[in-house]
């Protein structure tokens, strides 16, 4: 894939290395990059594309997103064991993907443990990220995500299952979390603690709370802090990284190990190739025409029908959400716009796409920035008297077993 305005001759001049690779367990990863875990968004189709991004002038010098480390969108624990086709299918990935990256949603240390084993003794994956992060309500009020490290037991529990079950064929076990609840219930630093006790390979902090989603701006001096408290493994620094420069500049003011990109990418998985160049000391950054997006734009269709088994409908309704993501900035159009949101099929995509000026070029300011819904603080839904105690009553135990079930099913 050529994405880039760039000469496609001429190979990237790369200075001194601003990190070096980053190390997951047996795992060499070598530029310190992982895609964050998105819902709808991190399937098979998407992280391809990703790993394609880049132009030949970075892609001569090595410099492409292949170089990263992609994780899948999160599955359930229950939902794995229970075999159910969708969670199958989202573990899926591609022949040349290295490592396979799975992330796991869990309330319940013993089918997080089951969970684990079926991936590893299946060989369906090299490395597996908990997921102690996530603010979605549905999840918090179960007692998961980024409400789970407050109960310390819990946490423990399911980390050491991971990571029990994972060390039986050599797989890192890493934790993605959030600050905390809220910022008078702070877990991160005392449950970062626990992980690396407990095994884990790498801790990833996005520097916001549960509360916070992802609204205001993210607290890169909590990821400094953990930092400096975490010196045996990975610490990475995840929040508000929307370029290359941003990654460098968390890198600078936090010292972390590597980055974690999230909603930076959405319409831009040339972001990884820029996030390689940026870390290998380059100044070159992609800057693609409004013809090599729509090329992109196009590409990710056709990975998407490919994943859809070729449900040409499945793959455009999924498409819609990505349109205002790729075009931002560009020159468009209103009614090209609105007509892409409702797209139905390959042919009716290429029509309109068709319509849109190759030329172009990249707008620059215009298409930088924030991507996708901040939203606003709110008080986090929680099981109930969740914070009464550190630990889990009878009743909580009780009710996050039964969570396991709901999240598995789509509750």
């Amino acid at each position: 894939m050529t994405t880039s305005t760039l000469a496609p001759t001429t190979p990237a001049t790369t200075g001194e290395r601003v990190l070096p690779p980053l190390r997951i367990g047996r795992h060499v990863i070598d530029s310190p990059v992982v895609l964050a875990p998105m819902a709808g968004i991190t399937n098979r189709a998407f992280r391809r594309l990703c790993r394609e991004a880049g132009d030949a002038g970075l892609a001569a010098s090595g410099l492409t997103g292949a170089s990263s480390l992609y994780v899948n969108e999160m599955v359930t624990s229950r939902a794995l064991v229970e075999r159910t086709p969708e969670s199958m299918r989202l573990i899926e990935h591609d022949e040349d993907e290295r490592p396979r990256s799975v992330q796991l949603y869990s309330v319940d240390p013993a089918t997080t443990g089951a969970a684990v084993r079926m991936l590893v003794t299946e060989d369906r994956a090299d490395h597996i990220d908990l997921n102690f992060g996530c603010p979605v309500p549905k999840v918090t009020r179960k007692g998961g995500g980024a409400a789970l490290p407050w109960k310390r037991d819990l946490f423990r529990g399911i980390v050491s299952a991971a990571v029990t079950e994972a060390a039986r064929a050599d797989v890192p076990v890493t934790v993605k979390m959030r600050k905390g609840i809220d910022d008078e219930h702070l877990t991160y630093l005392e449950a970062a603690q626990a992980a690396v006790e407990e095994g884990v390979a790498a801790v990833a902090l996005h520097g916001r709370t549960a509360s916070q989603a992802y609204s205001g701006q993210a607290d890169w001096s909590a990821i400094k802090l953990l930092k400096e408290t975490i010196t045996s493994v990975p610490v990475l620094g995840n929040g508000d990284i929307w370029s290359a420069e941003d990654a460098l500049a968390m890198v600078e003011q936090t010292g972390c190990d590597g980055v974690v990109v999230g909603r930076g990418c959405l319409g831009r998985p040339w972001l990884f190739a820029d996030l390689a160049a940026a870390f290998a000391g380059a100044e070159v950054r992609v800057t693609p025409t409004l013809g090599e997006v729509k090329d992109t734009l196009r590409r990710h269709a056709e990975l998407l029908t490919d994943f859809y088994a070729g449900d040409e409908l499945r793959a455009c309704r999924d498409i819609r959400k990505h349109i205002a993501w790729y075009l931002k900035g560009f020159p468009a159009g209103s009614t090209v716009r609105n007509q892409l949101a409702l797209v139905d099929s390959l042919a009716a995509l290429d029509r309109l796409i068709e319509t849109m000026d190759p030329t172009s070029p990249w707008p620059g300011a215009a298409a930088e920035g924030q991507r996708g819904r901040a939203g606003s603080s709110r008080v986090v839904a929680l099981p109930e008297n969740w914070l009464a105690s550190r630990e889990l009553d009878e009743d909580q135990r009780a009710q996050v077993a039964a969570a396991e079930q709901s999240v598995a099913d789509g509750g």
